[in-house]
């Protein structure tokens, strides 16, 4: 049995979503066995296959390393897409991870990728678990990587490195060995290449018991992970940037359990959270007044929103400069909102809180609100403040600047999702314009 049999084996487990994915690209082995691997089974996934390179700026030779993974993206003619960091030679592992993540992620979005696919394989998985046992990690943390977290799939995780090492020199496929491997000044190449040696001479089957200590982990997550559906009065629910869930029945639990729901539903939406911090969400769950937040750290923040409590990490619009919608169909982007337009004949009916719309066509733009801006909502009678429009549909207050409107000439004629207005409304059966809003 082949590395390549076995992933085929593997991937349909991971139930890949259908559309475009990034395939994160590093030119290392390990990545560069990937695309070979993903690029051999596009009869099995069908996805629409796009290489990520990062160029971190620390080795001088980074450039000519992203020419090589460029020119290996042609020759699978696959789309290639490359960041440049400039982080210098003294950038350190976490710096260089932050921004290389950070980087995939915004290329994902911007390109409306489904997921990212990385090269993490089961040797990475008992450096991580190690890591995490020397770092007193709580048992969360010793599962270690699982093969999906968000949007971040890892199809050889089950694989060890040899496996894929003997793969790439079969295939003969061309690979860049990074020298940071080799430096002991970071964490994991210490691990990598002094301790798990050093370990291995007096405990054979380390490496075994540290896959399973960090299988024993994840099934405890896993269990914890499915107490969620099941805790009376939670009513825990994955949001569109992170989760939510009954204030009330929350902050009704002793400390420890309210805590670990908590750090379990965090997981759930990527967010990295501690009993500490958890502690300090669960005080306002409790105690604190509707529109009471806390930050919880990584750009997330907890929030007591009406009677639920939510947890976040609303990203800011990039650019606050309205535009407008031209031609007969097309796309944009307002932060993490995607607008899209065509035309096609409306319908007999529209409702008011929809994320698709028809209108007459007429000149309209997409862009951000302002305080005291009213609208006149569909099927009510007079003019609503757009705060008691988010108040009625129960948005965050976090979450309500980054939110775009679409104007007319007179002003706001839509809310995604939130109130439509009774202007511009199509007779049914002709010619309109086809609005649809969806949040990335």
């Amino acid at each position: 049995m082949t590395l390549l049999d076995d992933v085929r084996r593997h991937l349909p487990t991971l139930h890949l979503p259908p559309g475009r994915a990034l395939v994160a690209v590093s030119g290392g082995p390990d990545s560069v066995a990937l695309l070979d691997l993903m690029h051999r089974t596009l009869d099995l996934h069908r996805l629409d296959l796009v290489v990520a390179h990062f160029d971190h700026g620390i080795h001088p030779s980074s450039g000519q390393v992203a020419e090589a993974v460029c020119a290996l993206a042609a020759s699978y003619r696959l789309a290639y897409e490359e960041g440049r960091g400039a982080l210098g030679a003294d950038a350190g592992e976490t710096r260089a991870r932050v921004a290389r993540y950070a980087w995939l992620e915004a290329t994902r979005l911007r390109l409306g990728a489904a997921v990212i696919l990385t090269a993490h394989h089961a040797d990475d998985q008992v450096e991580t678990v190690l890591m995490r046992v020397l770092a007193g990690s709580g048992p969360a943390g010793l599962a270690g990587m699982s093969a999906r977290t968000g949007t971040l799939v890892r199809p050889l995780l089950p694989f060890r490195r040899d496996a894929v090492v003997r793969y790439v020199r079969s295939r003969g496929l061309p690979v860049w060995s990074d020298p940071a491997n080799q430096e002991l000044r970071h964490l994991r190449a210490w691990l990598r290449g002094d301790l798990l040696p050093m370990l291995r001479t007096r405990l054979p089957e380390v490496d075994r018991a540290l896959l399973s200590v960090g299988r024993h982990a994840a099934r405890d997550r896993a269990a914890w992970s499915a107490v969620l559906e099941l805790l009376p009065g939670l009513d825990f629910r994955l949001e569109r940037d992170g989760f939510s869930v009954a204030a009330r029945a929350l902050s009704g639990y002793d400390s420890p359990l309210g805590e670990t729901v908590l750090m379990t539903a965090a997981r759930r939406v990527g967010c990295r959270l501690g009993p500490a911090r958890a502690a300090r969400a669960l005080r306002i769950a409790a105690q604190g007044a509707s529109g009471a937040s806390v930050p919880l750290g990584g750009g997330w923040v907890a929030e007591l929103a009406f009677d639920r409590l939510a947890v976040g990490r609303p990203e800011g619009v990039e650019s606050a400069a309205p535009w407008s919608l031209e031609g007969r169909q097309g796309e944009g982007w307002w932060g993490r909102w995607r607008i899209r337009w065509s035309h096609e004949a409306a319908p007999l009916r529209q409702t008011r809180t929809g994320l698709t719309t028809w209108w007459a066509p007429m000149p309209l733009v997409v862009r951000g609100w302002a305080p005291g801006e009213r609208i006149r909502p569909l099927g009510g009678a007079g003019r609503r403040l757009l705060v008691r429009c988010f108040q009625d549909a129960r948005v965050p207050r976090s979450r309500r600047a980054r939110w775009p409107v679409l104007a007319a000439a007179d002003g706001v004629v839509w809310v995604p999702g939130v109130c439509r207005s009774d202007a511009l409304l199509p007779e049914p059966g002709t010619e309109a314009l086809r609005i649809d809003a969806e949040y990335a």
